[in-house]
């Protein structure tokens, strides 16, 4: 059962790019779906299992919520420059990449020469694996959708992921008072529906909640809540290791997802290429667990 559970998150999290897309709209429309899916969730998980939450933890929690919805954001109008199959592999890449190295330097991870090598190999596999998915046989307009600009912009905007994932380990260093993972869920959700709130605010884009996709969006949002909160139960019944390593699926699915049934088209030679890349992804990903 625990394994089943833990499958959750990465079912969840690998067809809400697809749903997102197939939704349509906006990266305003998106955001705001995913904020109002995902506290949807929060809501009825809370009311469920009545967790506890001190107000300092309640606040400290929407505020890491409205800073994931910032990468989010780019995410979804990276989705559009270069299309799903394309932006969750090099998504992944920078995450993974970033959290390592902010975990080495700052949070003390990897000690040693044995984990540094292996911690620094994996993300060289890592990073091969993006570039690998990156290739492309086209030329004009089609070439012109991976380029520097539009990488460059899906790494600064993953900033946000980032100091999203350093979060739970500032939980540690301070007293935010009584909390428990259940807890945080709600004020997290809450947090990113208020992001995309206030995106919508300083963008003077209020009038999208005209439109139709700003509900049809709210799917994948129910999505991704399912995901985040059955990753809580996954860590808990597998372990935190054993459960990252099965959120990797997603990218799979996320990927030829979008190839399949979002009929972005790949050459044979394309093809190769992107499996490899993320066999190379996954592999990676799973090596850093043993740093």
């Amino acid at each position: 059962m625990n394994y089943l559970i833990g499958l959750i998150p990465a079912l969840g999290w690998g067809i809400m790019p697809l749903l997102a897309t197939k939704a349509g709209g906006s990266e305003k429309n998106q955001i705001f779906g995913i904020g109002a899916g995902a506290s949807i969730i929060g809501i009825l998980a809370f009311i469920i299992t009545k967790p506890s939450v001190s107000w300092q933890a309640f606040i400290f929690s929407m505020v890491c919520g409205a800073i994931w919805s910032t990468a989010q954001i780019g995410q979804f109008i990276s989705f559009k420059r270069m299309g799903v199959s394309t932006t969750v592999p090099l998504s992944t890449v920078f995450q993974l990449v970033g959290n390592s190295i902010i975990g080495t330097l700052w949070l003390g991870e990897w000690q040693g020469a044995k984990a540094l090598t292996i911690g620094f190999g994996a993300l060289v596999i890592v990073v091969i694996g993006a570039l690998l998915t990156s290739v492309t046989d086209k030329n004009g307009e089609e070439a012109g959708k991976i380029t520097v600009g539009n990488v460059l912009f899906l790494l600064v905007t993953t900033i946000g992921y980032w100091v999203y994932s350093v979060f739970p380990n500032v939980f540690n260093k301070i007293n935010l008072g009584a909390h428990s993972s259940e807890g945080i869920f709600l004020p997290e959700v809450l947090g990113i529906l208020l992001g995309a709130l206030l995106y919508l605010i300083f963008t003077g884009e209020l009038k999208t909640f005209k439109d139709k996709e700003q509900y049809l969006n709210i799917i994948p949002g129910l999505s991704w809540g399912i995901a985040a909160f059955a990753y809580i139960f996954a860590g808990r019944g597998l372990g935190t290791n054993t459960a990252f390593v099965l959120t990797q699926l997603n990218v799979i699915i996320a990927t030829f997802g979008g190839i399949l049934i979002l009929h972005e088209h790949k050459s044979p030679r394309e093809m190769k290429y992107t499996v490899a890349g993320i066999i190379c992804i996954i592999v990676g990903s799973i090596l850093t667990i043993f740093a």
